[in-house]
């Protein structure tokens, strides 16, 4: 078994960054990720949104890994829980692979807090298990995996940036769109007199 843990701060609010983090996929960051289905939402009685989402992605494993493994079809789902609680300002998702399991597990768990000293940022707190089954050299191919996980834990950060610009540029379209609609009335009232 290997364990990669890293942490990351995002200089934004904890509730920009859950409301990127929910709609992370599709993005052109990570494009192994083409179909996010969701399973299960509801709302607990302590006011948590709780959502289970099954991600279907093209794994992006190494040609040597894929032949020691013995596949060449990569594509796997993923299931996804997670738990946003609004009062305590947490935002937990945990994810496992549903295909391969009979050989490879990865069980990848990220928390978002607010900075401790800055209400202003947020910190990524990200882990994985990684367990390869049944296969010699697996300590190797469990190095390889962490390496490819810690390259696409960029990229998914990247990805988080690119959704945050974006909700932003929605954000100023729409505030735009929404003063030039009050002025209209305004300004005809104004001709009108």
């Amino acid at each position: 078994m290997k364990i990669w843990a890293s942490e990351h701060i995002f200089n934004h609010p904890w509730e920009t960054v859950t409301k990127a983090a929910m709609q992370k996929y599709p993005n052109p960051m990570n494009p192994g990720v083409f179909g996010v289905d969701v399973l299960d939402r509801s709302v607990d009685t302590e006011g948590r949104l709780h959502s289970t989402r099954l991600l279907s992605t093209e794994w992006g494993l190494p040609a040597m890994a894929k032949s020691i493994i013995g596949v060449t079809r990569t594509c796997t789902y993923v299931q996804e829980h997670s738990v946003v609680d609004p009062k305590e300002k947490t935002f937990e998702l945990k994810s496992t692979n549903i295909s391969f399991t009979n050989l490879v597990s990865v069980d990848e768990k990220l928390t978002y807090k607010p900075h401790p000293q800055d209400p202003e940022k947020t910190v990524l707190t990200q882990e994985a298990l990684i367990s390869v089954k049944g296969i010699s050299l697996s300590s190797y191919l469990e190095g390889l995996m962490a390496k490819t996980i810690s390259a696409n834990a960029g990229k998914g950060r990247e990805a988080m940036e690119w959704v945050i610009r974006r909700l932003n540029t929605e954000i100023e379209e729409f505030a735009a769109t929404a003063r030039g609609t009050i002025r209209v009335p305004l300004a005809a009232a104004v001709a009108d007199k």
